[in-house]
């Protein structure tokens, strides 16, 4: 019955652990293995790990601000990793040190990328800039600019031409490296777009966005392909099958695989992984990764049960098929499955991905521009660290005899899926020698290791081996002697295990479980007091109790908002801001900065002027959401309006009178006023974890800017 049940398993969760001392900010999967996970964090530290390993494989200090991106070398031989100030640092992680200190960006890096072949790394970052570094030669080679806002994701082409970039302005551009300038913009997009990925041989590009879909480009005319269906959440990963058969697309809890000729959706998988952050194909297994808090999680999707690779074919409406029809759905399937990578083969021409001959032939096919950036000096090489908490993995992992036959790949097995609660997984030890190996593993020096694992206890169900098996640290215990009974991994583990890092998160936002739960849950009468279990009625009355309440609140604001839709669409943006404001309803004023902010052309000094008041506001509120919304409008308007603002009440007084620009002087001077007040609300909150604080460090920056 277990065999049965793990074999119809197409996703689960395959372990989740505490990997930084303060929030995570990114997390990166190798593309190669898809084994090794690489993590960024509020603590200025890189962390590396093996995926279903809960000890970390080593760490990499060095940075002086949060890291916010990181990325893994085509061979796993380095991690490149960029700062929240703009700095970028290259770890070789064979030789174990510091390679280079790279400094040019202003703000924040969003996203990096190594060449395929050459010693080049590119990055994007919140100054709207794309820059191009070399490795060797400790500099920025060339900066491209045209985007309007932040870019999200830089990624090369399979031949290292071609550089594309997506932004939060919802374009997509393709560089062209050898010329140094754009190739051309991809913009039918209707929000931001978050990745680009190009496929692996066919001169095709896939973007996906905020407006919750993936758009496909032919990159011999520019022009798009196809588009997907509008999707429930937007868009967060995507990835092409190593073959270049499909497309797969990580949203919230949910796996989609996409064809684009025609646009097509051939399966769509629920996994319970949140926002995606990365995933990556090993194994015929799709390896997926979140972060939330301090908390990183894998799961994984077997391919061998997903469409075009195989299981029962996804039906958008949810019907099923017949026992008697069975077999014919899987004779369609094979021959479907076979025409369809013939049918790919002739599609369009492909990326030229020989390696140049000769090294002056690579250097000489990127301009030189801008080899002026200061980089690493002795006084920053001081401060880098390489601490290695595993050396046995490491040896194994980053220093092979042969790297091709020592890659991870090649000594690891597919993941099995987790048995069903209450079955107890003795048939998942697959051999006695890969139990007595993790043993001897964690025998081995592990005593300083024991403290980084306070997780291990609550999922010894979840965490797997990296052979593919359960972790053997509750099953062996008893059988074994003194020396690794139980008892010896309490200790060490108990001065690690921290508060829980939700508690002071909701604490800090006002928010408790008593807010959303029901004042029967908690006893209040006597079901727990007694142990009496609730009949089916009482459950049900205590579960509507507070339905109609919040059906009329639903109701009201929905009310609240087809009011303001109307008069927005009849091109009066100010009367629908007005009528939003007079209505006194947070939420609503929420749903409307929500839109703004999407479409920043929209906003004017006049509704600056209007809305500052209700963001003051807002920035009291106990729900992050509410704040990040109003921070993100106030970072608009201090882009947009911040020098208007400062020029208009340091301009001499003019001659004469002059009505409008006594107007313009008066809204300038109120927009003042608030942001005067709302400065110190944004010092008041400036140690904020996460997104939210690094938004609020930002606008603490662009306000600056106003003295």
């Amino acid at each position: 019955r277990l065999t049965k049940m793990s074999q119809t398993k197409r996703a689960w969760k395959l372990q989740e652990f505490v990997a930084h001392g303060s929030t995570v900010n990114c997390v990166a999967l190798s593309k190669k293995s898809g084994r090794v996970i690489v993590t960024g964090g509020e603590d200025r530290k890189v962390n590396l790990w093996i995926v279903g390993k809960p000890n970390c494989l080593m760490s990499l200090c060095g940075h002086t601000t949060p890291v916010e991106s990181v990325r893994f070398g085509h061979e796993e031989e380095m991690v490149v990793a960029g700062s929240m100030s703009g700095a970028l640092k290259v770890w070789d992680l064979e030789q174990a040190k510091i390679m280079r200190t790279l400094t040019g960006h202003t703000s924040s890096i969003k996203s990096l990328d190594f060449h395929p072949y050459g010693d080049y790394c590119t990055s994007g970052s919140l100054d709207c800039n794309v820059k191009l570094w070399d490795i060797r030669k400790k500099g920025c080679i060339y900066t491209y600019r045209g985007h309007k806002n932040g870019v999200n994701c830089v990624r090369f082409s399979p031949d290292g031409k071609w550089i594309a970039s997506a932004g939060e302005d919802g374009l997509v551009k393709i560089w062209d490296i050898t010329a140094g300038k754009i190739l051309t913009d991809l913009t039918y997009h209707n929000g931001p777009v978050n990745i680009v990925e190009y496929h692996p041989n066919e001169l095709l590009l896939a973007s996906g966005s905020s407006d919750r879909t993936v758009k496909f480009w032919d990159l011999e005319n520019f022009n798009m392909v196809s588009t997907t269906d509008g999707d429930s959440t937007p868009v967060r990963n995507i990835l092409f099958h190593p073959e270049g058969t499909c497309l797969f697309s990580g949203t919230k809890d949910l796996l989609k695989v996409y064809s684009w000729e025609p646009s097509k959706c051939y399966d769509s998988i629920p996994v319970n992984w949140g926002e995606v952050a990365d995933i990556a194909i090993g194994q015929n297994q799709l390896i997926g990764t979140s972060f939330s808090q301090t908390n990183v999680s894998t799961f994984v999707v077997d391919l061998k049960r997903v469409q075009p690779f195989g299981g029962i074919p996804h039906q958008e409406g949810g019907s099923n098929f017949s026992s008697k029809n069975i077999d014919e759905v899987f004779t369609d399937l094979s021959i479907s499955n076979s025409s369809l990578s013939e049918g790919l083969k002739h599609s369009r021409n492909k990326f030229i991905t020989e390696r140049p001959p000769t090294q002056s032939s690579r250097q000489a096919s990127v301009p030189k521009e801008d080899i002026e950036e200061p980089t690493q000096d002795k006084e920053d090489q001081d401060n880098d660290s390489f601490e290695i908490a595993n050396p046995e993995d490491y040896r194994q992992i980053f220093r092979p005899k042969s790297r091709l036959s020592h890659s991870p790949t090649r000594q690891i097995e597919p993941f099995q899926p987790p048995p069903e609660d209450g079955m107890f997984p003795t048939k998942h030890v697959s051999s006695p020698r890969n139990v007595n190996r993790q043993i001897s593993s964690d025998r081995k020096g592990s005593s300083e290791r024991k403290s980084a694992t306070p997780f291990r206890k609550s999922q010894s169900s979840k965490s797997v081996s990296d052979d593919g098996d359960m972790e053997p640290v509750r099953q062996p215990a008893p059988t074994r002697s003194n020396k690794t009974s139980k008892p010896v991994n309490k200790p060490p583990s108990k001065p690690v295990v921290k508060p829980s890092p939700r508690q002071p998160e909701e604490d800090k936002s006002g928010i408790s479980p008593e807010d959303f739960l029901p004042q029967k849950a908690g006893g209040n009468d006597g079901y727990s007091s007694y142990g009496r279990v609730p009949s089916e009625n009482e459950t049900l009355s205590t579960l509507f109790s507070g339905h109609d309440a919040m059906a009329r609140v639903l109701a009201h604001r929905s009310k609240n908002l087809q009011i303001v839709r109307a008069m927005w669409t009849s091109g009066n943006t100010k009367t629908a801001v007005d009528s939003a404001i007079s209505m006194k309803d947070p939420s609503v004023i929420v749903d409307l900065l929500n839109v703004l902010n999407l479409k920043s052309g929209l906003w004017s000094l006049d509704l600056c002027s209007c809305l500052l008041p209700q963001v003051q506001d807002l920035m009291d509120s106990k729900y992050d959401s509410y704040v990040t919304a109003a921070c993100e409008a106030l970072k608009i308007m201090l882009r947009n309006f911040g020098p208007v603002i400062k020029s208009n009440l340091t301009a001499p007084p003019s001659q004469g009178v002059d009505l409008s620009r006594e107007e313009r002087y008066r809204k300038c001077r109120q927009c003042y006023e608030n942001l005067c007040n709302i400065r110190s609300k944004v010092a008041s909150r400036g140690g904020t974890p996460g997104k939210l604080g690094q938004l609020l460090r930002e606008i603490q920056i662009l306000m600056a800017s106003m003295d």
